[in-house]
């Protein structure tokens, strides 16, 4: 299974509270505690001295210095400012508009975020849409550390739901998937999304010789193989969207209790022996 589920921001020292802090200074220095990042370090990166740092911790962060370190950090500046509200923002960093994970990368790579558990990567999730044959606004929740452990660029990745058995039991009916479209030659064995006369699938592919291909079902019994022609590709408007990277799991069955295992033993009173 390719899956991958992870908190937005989680920290490897105890988490602040700022229950116990009364001034922005309070809160900065267990947040440069959460990154282990001393006040010299955080200084030089900041372009200041010490004093000036244990000056912030003392009588508060400036406020022409909030929202800059605030965004350093991956915290609120609200937060920072007054202990109110949310610590982190929303890391929702939707594929569209200003706020794309090009720039998160780009900023990334710029060093403007530090390195550390207040502000790691891969607790961050992006959302991408889903394909066009769906008619849903929703969007679907990939964790950033699993498209780029994957070599997923997140601007080509989109998401679907498995509509049918076809794949079971590897892939549920009704499971959500993610899909690279920047992914589309066939190797062969891989499971890729692709559109035929309309209808969005999901298949084992394999080449055959003269451009044709095999379409392959996990759930095989009911779900014959398929060949395609090089020609029958065009005449039926098949089109390989991507690699299937990401599905999620669905447990379908229903777990028996006990007690209707063991409904009509008729063996001993006392407990039945385990592994006989």
């Amino acid at each position: 299974m390719r899956n991958s589920t992870h908190g937005l921001f989680d920290v490897f020292s105890p988490p602040v509270n700022s229950l116990f802090m009364n001034t922005s200074g309070d809160r900065l220095k267990a947040l440069l505690r959460e990154v282990h990042l001393s006040a010299s370090d955080f200084a030089k990166n900041r372009g200041v001295t010490p004093q000036h740092v244990n000056n912030w911790f003392k009588r508060g962060v400036p406020m022409g210095r909030l929202n800059e370190i605030a965004e350093l950090l991956c915290v609120s500046s609200r937060w920072l400012r007054t202990g109110e509200g949310l610590k982190h923002p929303p890391a929702n960093f939707l594929l569209e508009g200003p706020g794309t994970t090009k720039g998160l990368l780009a900023r990334e790579e710029s060093g403007k975020y530090l390195t550390g558990p207040a502000c790691l990567p891969e607790k961050i999730d992006v959302e991408i849409t889903l394909h066009p044959t769906f008619t849903s606004n929703e969007r679907i929740r990939v964790s950033l550390h699993t498209l780029k452990t994957l070599n997923v660029n997140p601007d080509r990745a989109i998401g679907a739901y498995m509509v049918d058995n076809s794949m079971i039991d590897i892939i549920q009916q009704g499971a959500t998937l993610a899909i690279d479209r920047g992914r589309s030659q066939i190797t062969d064995g891989e499971i890729y999304a692709v559109e035929h006369d309309g209808m969005l699938r999901i298949k084992y592919l394999y080449n055959r010789p003269g451009g044709g291909l095999r379409m392959r079902s996990h759930n095989a019994s009911e779900h014959p193989d398929e060949y395609l022609t090089h020609e029958q590709r065009f005449e039926q408007n098949f089109e390989i969207v991507g690699w299937v990277f990401w599905w999620s799991t669905l447990n379908n069955r229903r777990a028996v209790p006990l007690d209707e295992h063991l409904l009509g033993w008729e063996g001993s009173k006392s407990d039945p022996e385990v592994g006989m």
